[in-house]
Protein backbone atom coordinates (compact mmCIF):
# COMPACT_ATOMS: atom_id res chain seq x y z
CA UNK A 1 0.00 0.00 0.00
CA UNK A 2 1.37 3.55 -0.65
CA UNK A 3 2.28 5.74 1.97
CA UNK A 4 0.92 9.13 1.02
CA UNK A 5 2.45 12.18 2.80
CA UNK A 6 0.25 15.24 3.67
CA UNK A 7 -0.52 16.80 0.11
CA UNK A 8 1.10 20.04 1.89
CA UNK A 9 4.27 18.87 2.08
CA UNK A 10 4.31 18.22 -1.59
CA UNK A 11 3.04 21.26 -2.73
CA UNK A 12 5.86 23.58 -0.79
CA UNK A 13 7.69 24.21 -4.17
CA UNK A 14 4.44 24.71 -6.23
CA UNK A 15 3.81 27.70 -7.58
CA UNK A 16 1.01 29.83 -7.34
CA UNK A 17 0.04 30.73 -10.99
CA UNK A 18 1.13 26.64 -12.20
CA UNK A 19 -1.67 26.05 -9.69
CA UNK A 20 -4.17 28.41 -11.30
CA UNK A 21 -3.44 26.77 -14.69
CA UNK A 22 -3.84 23.29 -13.28
CA UNK A 23 -7.31 24.10 -12.12
CA UNK A 24 -8.59 26.25 -14.84
CA UNK A 25 -7.50 23.62 -17.07
CA UNK A 26 -9.29 20.74 -15.01
CA UNK A 27 -12.30 22.69 -14.66
CA UNK A 28 -12.60 24.14 -18.24
CA UNK A 29 -13.88 27.00 -16.39
CA UNK A 30 -12.52 29.99 -19.01
CA UNK A 31 -14.60 29.87 -21.52
CA UNK A 32 -18.12 29.12 -19.10
CA UNK A 33 -20.69 31.62 -18.38
CA UNK A 34 -20.70 33.58 -15.43
CA UNK A 35 -23.33 32.30 -12.81
CA UNK A 36 -26.05 34.26 -12.19
CA UNK A 37 -26.96 35.57 -8.14
CA UNK A 38 -29.59 33.37 -8.02
CA UNK A 39 -30.80 30.04 -8.29
CA UNK A 40 -27.07 29.55 -9.07
CA UNK A 41 -25.84 31.04 -5.88
CA UNK A 42 -24.95 28.70 -3.50
CA UNK A 43 -23.64 29.61 -0.08
CA UNK A 44 -21.33 27.37 1.75
CA UNK A 45 -21.15 27.22 5.24
CA UNK A 46 -18.26 26.71 6.85
CA UNK A 47 -17.86 24.27 9.87
CA UNK A 48 -14.28 23.65 10.05
CA UNK A 49 -12.89 25.20 12.83
CA UNK A 50 -15.76 24.39 14.80
CA UNK A 51 -17.13 20.98 14.08
CA UNK A 52 -14.30 19.72 11.89
CA UNK A 53 -11.59 20.36 14.98
CA UNK A 54 -14.00 19.19 17.89
CA UNK A 55 -13.06 15.50 17.77
CA UNK A 56 -9.25 16.25 17.20
CA UNK A 57 -7.35 14.74 20.23
CA UNK A 58 -4.53 16.31 20.73
CA UNK A 59 -5.73 19.83 22.22
CA UNK A 60 -5.05 22.45 19.21
CA UNK A 61 -3.08 25.97 19.67
CA UNK A 62 -5.30 29.03 20.20
CA UNK A 63 -2.90 30.77 17.65
CA UNK A 64 -3.53 28.02 15.26
CA UNK A 65 -7.24 28.17 14.97
CA UNK A 66 -6.93 32.02 14.77
CA UNK A 67 -5.14 31.41 11.85
CA UNK A 68 -7.13 28.78 10.35
CA UNK A 69 -10.10 31.04 10.48
CA UNK A 70 -8.38 34.06 8.88
CA UNK A 71 -7.29 31.71 5.88
CA UNK A 72 -10.75 30.79 5.53
CA UNK A 73 -11.89 34.45 5.36
CA UNK A 74 -9.71 35.31 2.51
CA UNK A 75 -11.19 32.37 0.41
CA UNK A 76 -14.64 34.05 -0.14
CA UNK A 77 -16.49 32.07 2.35
CA UNK A 78 -18.97 34.46 3.61
CA UNK A 79 -19.63 32.07 6.56
CA UNK A 80 -17.17 30.77 8.68
CA UNK A 81 -18.24 28.49 11.80
CA UNK A 82 -15.58 30.13 14.26
CA UNK A 83 -15.98 28.29 17.79
CA UNK A 84 -18.39 26.75 20.00
CA UNK A 85 -18.90 28.12 23.57
CA UNK A 86 -19.53 24.44 25.35
CA UNK A 87 -18.37 23.72 28.58
CA UNK A 88 -14.55 22.32 28.40
CA UNK A 89 -15.81 19.44 30.43
CA UNK A 90 -17.36 18.20 27.44
CA UNK A 91 -15.36 19.18 24.30
CA UNK A 92 -12.13 20.24 25.59
CA UNK A 93 -10.72 21.13 22.06
CA UNK A 94 -12.93 24.32 22.51
CA UNK A 95 -11.93 25.67 25.58
CA UNK A 96 -10.84 28.13 24.13
CA UNK A 97 -13.80 29.52 22.55
CA UNK A 98 -13.88 33.67 23.87
CA UNK A 99 -9.96 34.02 22.98
CA UNK A 100 -10.60 32.63 19.52
CA UNK A 101 -13.54 34.99 18.50
CA UNK A 102 -11.71 37.61 19.75
CA UNK A 103 -8.76 37.17 18.60
CA UNK A 104 -9.52 36.48 14.65
CA UNK A 105 -9.48 39.87 12.17
CA UNK A 106 -13.13 39.31 11.10
CA UNK A 107 -13.70 40.94 7.83
CA UNK A 108 -17.55 43.04 7.28
CA UNK A 109 -18.60 40.71 4.00
CA UNK A 110 -18.14 37.33 6.80
CA UNK A 111 -20.38 36.30 9.66
CA UNK A 112 -18.51 34.11 12.23
CA UNK A 113 -21.40 32.31 14.11
CA UNK A 114 -20.45 30.29 17.08
CA UNK A 115 -22.45 27.15 18.73
CA UNK A 116 -24.16 27.87 22.07
CA UNK A 117 -25.62 24.98 23.31
CA UNK A 118 -27.01 26.63 26.38
CA UNK A 119 -27.67 30.18 28.49
CA UNK A 120 -24.42 29.52 30.10
CA UNK A 121 -23.02 29.31 26.57
CA UNK A 122 -25.06 32.03 24.89
CA UNK A 123 -23.88 34.48 27.65
CA UNK A 124 -19.98 34.14 27.13
CA UNK A 125 -21.18 34.50 23.44
CA UNK A 126 -22.69 37.74 24.12
CA UNK A 127 -19.89 39.02 26.58
CA UNK A 128 -17.70 37.99 23.39
CA UNK A 129 -19.73 40.09 21.14
CA UNK A 130 -20.90 37.22 18.96
CA UNK A 131 -23.59 38.89 16.40
CA UNK A 132 -24.93 35.58 15.46
CA UNK A 133 -25.07 31.63 16.84
CA UNK A 134 -26.34 28.01 15.90
CA UNK A 135 -28.36 25.77 18.67
CA UNK A 136 -29.35 22.43 18.09
CA UNK A 137 -31.38 19.48 18.36
CA UNK A 138 -31.53 16.15 17.42
CA UNK A 139 -34.51 14.42 15.97
CA UNK A 140 -33.75 10.91 17.61
CA UNK A 141 -34.53 10.32 21.21
CA UNK A 142 -32.08 8.41 22.20
CA UNK A 143 -29.42 10.73 20.44
CA UNK A 144 -30.49 13.75 22.38
CA UNK A 145 -30.41 12.01 25.30
CA UNK A 146 -26.64 10.89 25.12
CA UNK A 147 -25.83 14.02 23.83
CA UNK A 148 -27.66 16.75 25.91
CA UNK A 149 -29.25 14.30 28.43
CA UNK A 150 -33.48 15.24 27.84
CA UNK A 151 -35.70 13.83 24.92
CA UNK A 152 -36.62 15.47 22.17
CA UNK A 153 -39.77 17.04 23.34
CA UNK A 154 -37.89 18.40 26.49
CA UNK A 155 -34.97 19.89 24.67
CA UNK A 156 -37.23 22.00 23.16
CA UNK A 157 -38.35 23.41 26.09
CA UNK A 158 -34.36 24.03 26.59
CA UNK A 159 -33.81 25.79 23.34
CA UNK A 160 -36.95 28.36 23.69
CA UNK A 161 -35.62 30.62 25.96
CA UNK A 162 -31.70 30.47 24.38
CA UNK A 163 -33.19 31.43 21.14
CA UNK A 164 -35.85 34.54 22.46
CA UNK A 165 -32.73 35.97 24.81
CA UNK A 166 -30.35 35.64 21.80
CA UNK A 167 -33.12 38.04 19.67
CA UNK A 168 -33.32 40.30 22.44
CA UNK A 169 -30.12 40.91 21.90
CA UNK A 170 -30.47 41.39 18.23
CA UNK A 171 -28.36 38.13 17.70
CA UNK A 172 -29.17 35.81 14.58
CA UNK A 173 -29.94 32.39 15.37
CA UNK A 174 -29.29 29.15 12.98
CA UNK A 175 -30.56 26.01 13.96
CA UNK A 176 -29.46 22.69 13.26
CA UNK A 177 -31.01 19.44 13.82
CA UNK A 178 -28.94 16.13 14.09
CA UNK A 179 -29.57 12.84 13.22
CA UNK A 180 -31.85 13.83 9.90
CA UNK A 181 -31.89 10.15 8.25
CA UNK A 182 -30.59 7.41 10.93
CA UNK A 183 -29.64 7.47 14.29
CA UNK A 184 -26.48 5.53 15.89
CA UNK A 185 -28.85 4.14 18.16
CA UNK A 186 -32.25 3.50 16.89
CA UNK A 187 -31.74 3.35 13.62
CA UNK A 188 -33.65 5.03 10.64
CA UNK A 189 -35.47 8.49 11.40
CA UNK A 190 -38.85 9.48 9.89
CA UNK A 191 -38.56 12.62 7.78
CA UNK A 192 -41.80 13.03 9.93
CA UNK A 193 -39.95 13.71 12.49
CA UNK A 194 -37.25 15.63 11.38
CA UNK A 195 -39.86 17.95 9.82
CA UNK A 196 -41.55 18.54 13.42
CA UNK A 197 -38.33 19.28 15.16
CA UNK A 198 -37.24 22.04 12.14
CA UNK A 199 -40.51 23.69 12.09
CA UNK A 200 -40.14 23.88 16.12
CA UNK A 201 -37.06 25.64 15.51
CA UNK A 202 -38.00 27.52 12.70
CA UNK A 203 -41.03 28.57 14.55
CA UNK A 204 -39.19 29.82 17.27
CA UNK A 205 -37.29 32.21 15.30
CA UNK A 206 -34.12 30.09 13.70
CA UNK A 207 -33.59 31.93 10.52
CA UNK A 208 -32.21 28.53 8.59
CA UNK A 209 -32.34 25.27 9.27
CA UNK A 210 -29.70 22.77 8.53
CA UNK A 211 -30.21 19.39 8.32
CA UNK A 212 -27.31 16.84 9.27
CA UNK A 213 -26.82 13.70 8.21
CA UNK A 214 -24.66 13.38 11.29
CA UNK A 215 -23.56 9.62 10.68
CA UNK A 216 -23.57 9.99 7.05
CA UNK A 217 -26.10 6.81 6.09
CA UNK A 218 -28.04 9.49 3.55
CA UNK A 219 -28.58 8.19 0.03
CA UNK A 220 -30.47 10.53 -3.05
CA UNK A 221 -33.57 8.50 -2.46
CA UNK A 222 -33.79 9.01 1.76
CA UNK A 223 -32.55 12.71 1.23
CA UNK A 224 -35.47 13.41 -1.30
CA UNK A 225 -37.74 11.88 1.25
CA UNK A 226 -36.64 13.99 4.05
CA UNK A 227 -36.73 17.17 2.01
CA UNK A 228 -40.01 17.28 0.44
CA UNK A 229 -41.39 16.44 4.30
CA UNK A 230 -39.94 19.03 6.16
CA UNK A 231 -40.21 21.88 3.06
CA UNK A 232 -43.79 21.76 3.43
CA UNK A 233 -43.09 22.79 7.08
CA UNK A 234 -40.14 25.28 6.36
CA UNK A 235 -39.71 27.24 3.07
CA UNK A 236 -36.94 25.79 0.88
CA UNK A 237 -34.76 28.64 1.26
CA UNK A 238 -34.58 28.35 4.71
CA UNK A 239 -33.07 25.05 4.98
CA UNK A 240 -29.34 23.93 4.58
CA UNK A 241 -27.94 20.32 4.06
CA UNK A 242 -25.26 19.29 6.27
CA UNK A 243 -24.06 16.03 5.20
CA UNK A 244 -20.99 13.41 6.23
CA UNK A 245 -19.21 11.47 3.83
CA UNK A 246 -19.14 7.94 6.07
CA UNK A 247 -20.67 6.12 2.86
CA UNK A 248 -19.19 8.57 0.15
CA UNK A 249 -23.04 9.62 -0.61
CA UNK A 250 -22.37 13.32 0.75
CA UNK A 251 -21.73 14.63 -2.76
CA UNK A 252 -24.79 12.78 -4.25
CA UNK A 253 -26.76 13.97 -1.01
CA UNK A 254 -25.72 17.51 -1.68
CA UNK A 255 -26.35 17.12 -5.73
CA UNK A 256 -29.72 15.77 -5.00
CA UNK A 257 -30.33 19.04 -2.52
CA UNK A 258 -29.70 21.64 -5.19
CA UNK A 259 -32.37 19.53 -7.75
CA UNK A 260 -35.09 20.11 -4.91
CA UNK A 261 -34.58 23.80 -4.49
CA UNK A 262 -31.92 23.87 -1.49
CA UNK A 263 -29.14 26.79 -1.83
CA UNK A 264 -27.12 26.46 1.61
CA UNK A 265 -24.67 23.85 1.99
CA UNK A 266 -22.29 22.79 5.41
CA UNK A 267 -19.24 21.97 4.45
CA UNK A 268 -15.52 21.43 6.34
CA UNK A 269 -12.19 22.23 4.82
CA UNK A 270 -10.07 19.43 4.07
CA UNK A 271 -12.71 17.05 5.38
CA UNK A 272 -12.02 17.70 8.72
CA UNK A 273 -14.46 16.60 11.40
CA UNK A 274 -16.97 14.78 12.87
CA UNK A 275 -19.45 13.67 15.99
CA UNK A 276 -18.13 12.66 19.27
CA UNK A 277 -21.37 11.36 19.97
CA UNK A 278 -22.30 9.17 17.20
CA UNK A 279 -19.95 6.35 17.20
CA UNK A 280 -18.53 5.55 13.19
CA UNK A 281 -19.18 8.63 11.90
CA UNK A 282 -16.23 9.59 9.93
CA UNK A 283 -15.70 13.62 8.61
CA UNK A 284 -17.88 15.94 6.97
CA UNK A 285 -17.91 16.41 3.08
CA UNK A 286 -14.75 18.63 2.06
CA UNK A 287 -15.24 21.91 1.15
CA UNK A 288 -12.87 21.77 -1.52
CA UNK A 289 -14.31 18.97 -3.10
CA UNK A 290 -18.27 20.66 -2.60
CA UNK A 291 -16.64 24.13 -4.08
CA UNK A 292 -15.51 21.98 -7.65
CA UNK A 293 -18.10 20.05 -8.17
CA UNK A 294 -20.43 23.20 -7.98
CA UNK A 295 -18.19 25.22 -10.27
CA UNK A 296 -18.68 22.37 -12.97
CA UNK A 297 -22.26 22.51 -12.27
CA UNK A 298 -21.92 26.31 -13.04
CA UNK A 299 -22.88 27.16 -9.83
CA UNK A 300 -21.34 30.52 -8.35
CA UNK A 301 -20.18 30.13 -4.49
CA UNK A 302 -17.64 32.91 -4.05
CA UNK A 303 -15.36 30.99 -2.77
CA UNK A 304 -11.67 30.83 -4.63
CA UNK A 305 -10.68 27.12 -5.03
CA UNK A 306 -6.92 27.77 -5.03
CA UNK A 307 -7.14 29.58 -2.13
CA UNK A 308 -9.63 27.14 -0.44
CA UNK A 309 -7.36 23.95 -1.45
CA UNK A 310 -4.39 26.18 -0.09
CA UNK A 311 -5.90 26.87 3.17
CA UNK A 312 -7.07 22.85 3.60
CA UNK A 313 -3.41 21.87 2.75
CA UNK A 314 -2.07 24.48 5.79
CA UNK A 315 -4.46 23.00 8.04
CA UNK A 316 -3.77 19.38 7.28
CA UNK A 317 -0.20 19.60 7.54
CA UNK A 318 -0.48 21.53 10.84
CA UNK A 319 -2.65 18.38 12.05
CA UNK A 320 -0.32 15.90 11.09
CA UNK A 321 -2.67 14.28 8.22
CA UNK A 322 -3.45 14.24 4.54
CA UNK A 323 -6.21 16.63 3.48
CA UNK A 324 -8.96 14.54 3.13
CA UNK A 325 -10.57 16.53 0.51
CA UNK A 326 -10.23 14.12 -2.89
CA UNK A 327 -10.16 17.39 -5.04
CA UNK A 328 -7.45 18.94 -2.88
CA UNK A 329 -5.50 16.12 -3.42
CA UNK A 330 -6.03 15.67 -7.23
CA UNK A 331 -5.28 19.05 -8.22
CA UNK A 332 -2.43 19.74 -5.72
CA UNK A 333 -0.48 16.56 -7.38
CA UNK A 334 -1.48 17.56 -10.90
CA UNK A 335 0.22 21.12 -10.40
CA UNK A 336 2.98 19.22 -8.87
CA UNK A 337 3.39 17.09 -11.52
CA UNK A 338 2.96 20.13 -14.07
CA UNK A 339 5.35 22.31 -12.34
CA UNK A 340 8.55 19.39 -11.80
CA UNK A 341 7.56 18.68 -15.46
CA UNK A 342 7.02 21.24 -17.63
CA UNK A 343 6.06 20.62 -21.61
CA UNK A 344 8.77 20.68 -23.52
CA UNK A 345 8.70 21.81 -27.44
CA UNK A 346 7.46 19.59 -29.40
CA UNK A 347 10.44 17.52 -31.89
CA UNK A 348 10.54 18.12 -35.67
CA UNK A 349 9.55 14.67 -36.35
CA UNK A 350 6.43 15.23 -33.85
CA UNK A 351 5.97 18.43 -35.92
CA UNK A 352 5.52 17.00 -39.16
CA UNK A 353 3.32 14.05 -38.00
Amino acid sequence: MMNFRPVSTLALNLTRSAFQQSIRRTLNTSSAPAASLSSKFVKIVEVGPRDGLQNEKAIIPAETKIEFINRLSDTGLSVVEATSFVSPKWVPQMGDATKVITSIKMKENVSYPCLTPNIKGLDAAIAAGVKEVAVFLAASDSFSKKNINCTVEESYERVRPLITKAKEHGILVRGYVSCVVGCPYEGPVSPKKVAEVSKKLYDMGCYEISLGDTIGVGTPGSVQDLLQAVSQVVPMKALAVHCHDTYGQALANIHCALEMGVRVVDSSMAGLGGCPYAPGASGNVATEDVVYMLEGMQYETGVNLQKAIETGNWISERLGKSNGSKAARALTLKAVSAAACPPTPESPLKSKL
